[in-house]
């Protein structure tokens, strides 16, 4: 019985040994720091190199484990970024200049009187102002027409005074022209007696200077014009 205990007993111890050899192996295993085989990356991620050889932190500048230097450090894949496009420039504004006004026309029309002596188809210097006065107002005028119109009192034969009456329309015409107003722009007429100013009543006198100065208002010239001319 003894005999066969002893000859059990150096396996069992055999047994023992390899049990504790595993168990200290396992234990030395688990107290491995896990960041031993870690690479050591600089500021931009990237292993540090020593020639063909990574870094590891757990064994200072020994670069050991090199066989997975770039296996163990996924290499970083860049991510598609969706370009974004530029926003489309904002267009400049379109100025559109304001159409002129169109310009407006007024409708003018004047007169005016010129007085004769008796018998007589010469201006004098006060009918020269008053024409000088109305050729002034035709500055500017556009479409004119000019109409004057003789007359004589009813002293003397009708004959001579329509011939008198043409005399002193055609004495303002061809001032009107020496002042620059075009022939053709001119109409004249002339009525002689037949057209009087006065009454037959109001100078019933004979032929004398009341009866004359009675009479002024019909030894004229009447002058109109009209137009167009740009309204201000």
């Amino acid at each position: 019985m003894r005999s066969t205990f002893i000859k059990r007993q150096p396996v069992l111890a055999v047994a023992c040994a390899l049990a504790l050899g595993v168990f200290s192996a396992t234990a030395s295993a688990q107290r491995m720091d896990p960041n031993e085989k870690a690479l050591l990356l600089d500021t931009r991620g990237a292993p540090v190199m020593s020639g063909d050889l990574c870094w590891h932190t757990g064994y200072g500048p020994a670069p050991l484990w090199t066989a997975g230097c770039y296996a163990e450090r996924p290499v970083p894949v860049a991510q598609y970024v969706v370009p974004v496009a530029a926003p489309a420039p904002t267009p400049a504004p379109v100025v559109v200049a304001a159409a002129a006004p169109l310009p407006v026309y007024e409708k003018v029309a004047f007169d005016a009187n010129v007085l004769f002596d008796s018998n007589k188809s010469v201006l004098r210097p006060a009918d020269r102002d008053t024409l000088d006065a109305f050729v002034s107002k035709m500055s500017g005028l556009e479409s004119q027409s000019v109409m004057a119109i003789g007359y004589a009192d009813r002293m003397g034969t009708d004959a001579s005074n329509q011939i008198l009456s043409e005399k002193r329309v055609g004495a303002v015409k061809s001032y009107l022209v020496s002042k620059g107003v075009a022939a053709d722009k001119i109409k004249t007429s002339a009525w002689g007696e037949t057209r009087p100013s006065t009454a037959a009543a109001e100078c019933k006198d004979a032929n004398n200077a009341k009866n004359v100065a009675c009479m002024q208002p019909d030894r004229h010239v009447s002058i109109e014009i009209s137009g167009t001319r740009l309204a201000k």
